[in-house]
């Protein structure tokens, strides 16, 4: 199948200040993706025959169940555990990567002197949960935001001895992937597990089939339904109580006992989202038709223009390894003497041109990359302790998806260009305590964004 293949939504338009509406180009596929039209097609002839998933003797409720349960070992066939070795392992559907994360700390029964390994430039969902609950030991990065196997190998063998790696497949902020089998064979040769952050990897690579366990969410992969998977071995799911007590997770329940269930059902308390887990197998089977030579080389084409194209323009600087990496199609950048979100603004508003901007759900690692020093990050912190969020650090990064052109790409860069010439806006930006800058024309704008939140969530 020819790349690139259009999402549901692609030739949307969109107002600008200007009183022109253009077709929207969303360069935001880092934070979520539109849908494929085979998902929407797929949910679509389902829907006739939803029912209850698990509960029902019924023609449907037979039906639904059966698409459920092929989603799972849809699910476990595209993270690599497809039958042909000799592993156990179950696919649990959860909402999203946060909630997979989630319920995996739970389920590891982790306590304060347990020490986790990560990495300074994983996602806030492969931090705080972790640390809230155990010790936790960072692998530090260079200022180009990279680390190497030896930087990794040095804080597993560091004492006291840790019980389990966790660590991103591809970075959110600037699509460096670091050599994640290297880094897991690595640590299955010291006797330590590994979990795999694959939330930004599965739309653009293989997920590691040799990682112990592995997330990612349907959100990131063309099937916005609110899906998600957690996938790991059948031992870690097998005994003591699971994440979610309700329905569907017992066998037997009196007022002073329960007996659970098996996983992966135990794990699933509740109505599951079989409307999800269907969307998510649809994006799966069109990835798998599309191939991953395809989709590689696609991606390493959006990079290559993307980021040289971006580093090529006065007083832009892109931030990460150089530009001869190979990462995921990701550029983050700053622009010399225009605030980040007033330049994210100025592209939607002024070019119909959707980015994301501010810390990116990775303060750690954004603050790295930004060459912060304590000082300057404790000022901020301060500011925001008080409400303020106006002195914010960030960025703005753009991110590509299998929809994306060289047309889209050109037309960031086009903008970019504009906006670092020094060209005035043609109407007033006006900042507020979120950080973030609206444009004083409002006219066929939601008049009340401000009122919801900043464009910016915090975070």
């Amino acid at each position: 199948m020819k790349l690139p293949i259009a999402l549901v939504g692609d030739e949307s338009v969109v107002p600008c200040v200007d009183g022109v509406s253009r077709r929207y180009v969303g360069l935001d596929a880092g934070a979520s993706t539109a849908a494929l039209p085979s998902v929407v097609n797929r949910v679509m002839e389902f829907l006739p025959s939803y029912s209850s998933v698990h509960r029902g003797a019924g023609y449907k409720s037979q039906f639904a169940t059966s698409r459920y349960e092929d989603a799972r070992e849809a699910a476990l066939a595209f993270a690599g555990r497809d039958g042909r070795n000799e592993r156990d392992d179950v696919a649990i559907i959860c909402r999203n990567t946060t909630e997979a994360i989630n319920h995996l700390v739970y389920r590891l029964n982790l306590h304060e002197s347990d020490v986790i390994v990560a990495t300074v430039i994983e996602h806030h969902a492969n931090l705080l949960p972790w640390s809230r609950v155990a010790t936790c030991r960072y692998v530090e990065c260079g200022v180009d935001g990279t680390f190497t196997l030896d930087d990794v190998t040095d804080a597993l063998d560091a004492l006291p001895r840790p019980r389990l790696l966790t660590i991103s497949g591809a970075s959110n902020i600037t699509g460096w992937m670091p050599p994640i089998d290297e880094i897991i064979h690595a640590a299955h040769a010291r006797g330590i597990q590994v979990m795999v952050d694959g939330a930004q990897l599965a739309a653009h690579r293989p997920l590691p089939s040799n990682a112990d366990f592995v997330v990612w969410s349907g959100h990131k992969m063309y099937a916005p339904f609110g899906a998600g998977v957690l996938v790991g071995p059948r031992s870690a799911f097998t005994h003591g109580d699971p994440f979610l007590a309700g329905g569907g997770a017992v066998d037997l329940v009196d007022l002073n006992e329960v007996v659970w269930t098996m996983p992966p059902d135990r794990e699933e308390a509740g109505s599951p989202n079989v409307v999800g887990a269907v969307a998510l197998h649809a994006a799966i089977t069109e990835l798998t038709n599309v191939g991953w030579p395809a989709i590689i080389d696609h991606d390493r084409h959006l990079a290559r223009a993307l980021r040289g194209g971006l580093s090529a323009i006065d007083g832009v600087r892109v931030l990460g390894p150089e530009l001869s990496c190979d990462t995921l199609p990701i550029a983050t950048f700053t622009l010399e003497g225009v605030p980040f979100a007033l330049v994210a603004a100025r592209l939607s508003a002024e070019f119909a041109i959707g980015v994301r901007h501010g810390c990116f759900c990775a303060h750690p690692y954004l603050t790295r990359l930004l060459g912060l020093d304590h000082d300057e990050v404790a000022r901020f912190q301060m500011d925001v302790r008080h409400g303020d969020r106006q002195s914010m650090p960030g960025a703005v990064r753009a991110s590509c998806g299998i929809n994306t052109t060289d047309d889209d790409i050109q037309q960031l860069l086009d903008a970019v260009e504009i906006i670092a010439s020094g060209s005035a806006p043609p109407c007033t930006y006006h900042q507020d305590p979120t950080g973030d800058y609206f444009p004083e024309w409002t006219d066929g704008w939601p008049v009340d964004v401000r009122s919801r939140g900043g464009s910016c969530a915090p975070g």
